[in-house]
């Protein structure tokens, strides 16, 4: 069995910030492998160069057969954000990590990161950036060319996260590093190298913070037709019942202005919430609900089922509006259902229970029903009445984990 592979974080100093006994390592290796920044370091290297661009299970089969000494160059920390991890899961390495652009940054900034709130954005969706961050005093994020500082910047703009200030640290180590404070307004207009790493900070406070149970008037309803949308109570229970966690997958459907998805997204915040709305000026209420809670959402304008299909699987359904397509509905939602996951609905007639009910025992589903009649304080003369709102069926319907093979 020969010697494990050297994983040795690197810095975008090249070699001066190497310790001479990683320098030694290198120098005796057969093969040396690294992304194309990391390899032009050691351009009089006399073995074999192995360049990492894609297809990390194609060099983990091409490591695994090689018999010579062999170094890996990995960006920083390789375990953070890098190919350390991925490496050390399906081989025999030994890591050696240089201080990482983080540490390097909050170095910069003159600030302690012990409390900050780490994430990147590099190579992967900025969806679902707001809910993650929001109310967080220090974020730091990884970059990448699409998702860059003016990207982000217009990003937060967008949910009004103004109570941030940016710091941006480019090219950190390199011979034309720069660092700099920006407001979201001048880091949106500026222009900045491909290799940066953003840091905001918290300045003031935000405006608001939204507790579970978002009152009603908070959201924007259709008018003059207010009330559709899910009384707060209902919403609070309905919620409850849909048993969200903090990585769920949630569809809500027939979503109206959005405040059945949105509290579920703050909930949810590292999950992804969908939801669907035939009618248009109900998805432009739901859309600016969205970026008023700072909820970063995924909303189609369509009749559900259609539109369903590009959807993952979800862990929770609600099915607010069923648009006459119950039925249907919950055959496919019922079908989708991740284990361990649950339909939810809610129904005002005593004809959408019953079918309800009906529909989910012919797809083997077990429902539970409770009736919700909720009545709110109304002034009358110097006293204080009690006005009812529509009772309400919350019908639950759950699907259970799947059983191991040894049961």
């Amino acid at each position: 069995m020969g010697e494990p592979i050297k994983v040795i974080g690197i810095g975008d100093d090249g070699a001066a910030g190497l310790l001479p006994v990683y320098l030694k390592w290198i120098q005796e290796s057969a093969v040396l492998v690294g992304g194309e920044r990391q390899l032009s370091f050691f351009s009089d290297y006399r073995g074999e160069k192995i360049t990492v661009k894609s297809g990390l299970s194609d060099l983990v089969s091409r490591l695994s057969a090689e018999t010579g000494k062999t170094v890996v160059l990995a960006s920083g920390d390789p375990l953070f954000y890098g190919i350390g991890g991925y490496l050390a899961a399906r081989l025999d390495v030994e890591i050696y990590p240089h201080v990482s652009a983080l540490q390097l940054a909050f170095a910069r900034m003159g600030e302690s990161w012990q409390d900050a709130y780490v994430t990147s954005v590099h190579g992967r969706s900025i969806k679902g950036l707001a809910q993650r961050i929001d109310g967080r005093s220090k974020v730091a994020l990884l970059t990448d060319e699409n998702n860059s500082p003016q990207v982000i910047a217009d990003y937060l703009l967008h949910f009004g996260m103004t109570e941030y200030r940016a710091f941006v640290a480019e090219n950190l180590e390199g011979p034309d590093e720069r660092i700099g404070w920006y407001s979201l307004q001048e880091m949106r207009e500026g222009s900045f190298s491909p290799l940066n790493m953003v840091i905001l900070k918290r300045d003031s406070e935000p405006q608001r913070r939204w507790p579970l149970g978002i009152p009603d008037e908070e959201f924007s309803q259709r008018k003059p037709d207010k009330g559709l949308i899910t009384k707060r109570e209902i919403r609070v229970l309905t919620l409850a019942q849909l048993g969200l966690h903090s990585h769920s997958i949630v569809w809500d459907i027939g979503t109206c202005t959005g405040s059945i998805a949105i509290e579920a997204g703050r909930i949810a915040k590292y999950g992804e919430v969908y939801a669907v709305e035939k009618n248009e000026e109900d998805l432009e209420n739901c859309r600016m609900n969205s970026a008023k809670f700072r909820v970063d959402i995924t909303t189609l304008h369509a009749k559900a089922p259609n539109g369903l299909d590009a959807f993952p699987d979800p862990d929770a359904v609600f099915i607010g509006g069923s648009g006459g397509e119950l039925k249907e509905l919950l055959r496919l939602c019922g079908q989708r259902l991740r284990p361990g996951g649950r339909i939810v609905l809610n129904a005002i007639t005593l004809e959408n229970l019953t079918e309800a009910m009906g529909t989910l025992k012919e797809i083997g589903y077990e429902a539970s029903v409770s009736m919700t009649q909720i009545s709110r304080s109304k002034p009358i003369l110097a006293m204080t009445r009690l006005e009812g709102l529509n009772p309400v069926f919350i019908v639950t319907a759950s699907r259970e984990e799947e059983k191991g093979s040894d049961e």
